[in-house]
């Protein structure tokens, strides 16, 4: 008799497990960059703790790697997620605009000057991102998250704003930014962030893009001398995504659970950290306030209204033009009906 009972015990908890709403389920993840902060910080806890607290133990994430670590590009990623060799992807949208190019849209150099600007970008686009990423990739947006804006690093004084860009090479963050440098009589070159600190010493390019604390964390603050705190890299956005038949093998309950989950603690927390740290990483640059004194001393650049009068010059008539050859007509109106009713700039249909 006792030996039935536990068999009967044995057979109501394995219904347990396969029932709607007492499902465990445990999702492979690749996630950002393992040296940079928002991994650190704020991602890197979320997969390994968070989630699993947060959903009462019904849904784990293993991570299997990150960015750096599996050292291979964005649309690879995406490619190996559909195949099943991971579930999750945490992925930037600079790294797979060759497969999907309406995605470079989002983040153009200069169209969000602020946070808060960048916020109400993502929030209009967001539709937009679903199915993108469902059409392209057979994948479906949890969250956007920002890293600090892109900002420039020089060599040289910049006594004429953006116009000191002129016959300067400068490493790009994108194709986008690569053309605003060009409009601008630039070079915009491309090149691995790990060999840009080299580049920069030995003179192959005199100024990069990246976030403020991203550039500290490499030492470029030990190969540069000038700092300007305008976003021409944007705000390099990642987004985690998931396999859309993962998705939709998961229940509605564990489907709302985990888009909750995701946008509580770690979209939101993720916007509020890129806030502020992008200005702790240009007081940190110049030593400015208690970093005063300290290892570094870079010149701040400050940015006048003609750099930003020049820059909006430069996105509608030059990267805008090109931004729309390169996407479909409808992805064209999509984008004006959006993001350009924020920012009033316009792309041409035709």
């Amino acid at each position: 008799m006792k030996r039935m009972i536990k068999l009967l015990a044995a057979v109501v908890f394995l219904m347990l497990l396969v029932t709607p709403g007492f499902a465990f389920r445990e999702i492979s993840v690749v996630g950002t960059w393992s040296n940079l902060t928002l991994w650190q910080n704020l991602e890197k806890d979320f997969w390994a703790e968070t989630l699993s607290e947060k959903s009462d133990g019904a849904l784990k994430a293993k991570v299997v790697g990150t960015l750096d670590q599996l050292n291979t590009p964005g649309t690879g990623l995406l490619r190996q997620m559909g195949s099943g060799i991971f579930d999750v992807v945490v992925v930037c949208t600079d790294y797979i605009v060759s497969d999907c190019a309406a995605l470079a849209g989002l983040d153009l150099p200069v169209l969000a000057p602020d946070i808060q600007t960048a916020r109400k970008i993502v929030d209009i686009y967001r539709p937009v991102l679903d199915r993108l990423f469902k059409d392209y990739f057979n994948a479906k947006v949890l969250a956007v998250l920002p890293y600090p804006y892109q900002i420039l690093f020089t060599n040289f004084p910049m006594d004429k704003g953006l116009e000191s860009l002129s016959g300067k090479k400068i490493r790009a963050s994108g194709w986008t930014t690569a053309k605003f440098i060009d409009a601008l009589g630039g070079t915009g070159v491309t090149m691995p962030f790990g060999e840009v600190p080299q580049a920069l010493s030995r003179g192959v390019v005199d100024g990069a893009i990246t976030g403020s604390l991203s550039g500290y964390s490499a030492k470029w603050h030990e190969v540069t001398k000038y700092l300007s705190p305008i976003p021409l890299g944007g705000w390099d956005y990642y987004v985690p995504v998931i396999n859309y038949d993962v998705w939709d093998q998961m229940t509605k309950e564990e489907q709302d659970m985990l888009e909750n989950i995701v946008t509580e603690f770690l979209q939101e927390p993720s916007w509020v950290m890129a806030g502020e740290e992008a200005q702790l990483g240009v007081d940190i640059l110049t030593g400015t306030g208690e970093y005063a004194g300290k290892e570094a001393f870079m010149q701040l650049v400050e940015v006048t209204q003609a750099d930003v009068d020049l820059a909006m010059k430069v996105l509608q008539e030059s990267v805008l033009p090109e931004f729309g050859k390169q996407i479909q007509p409808e992805e064209a109106k999509e984008w004006n009906e959006t993001i350009g009713k924020i920012t009033g700039l316009e792309i041409e249909v035709k």
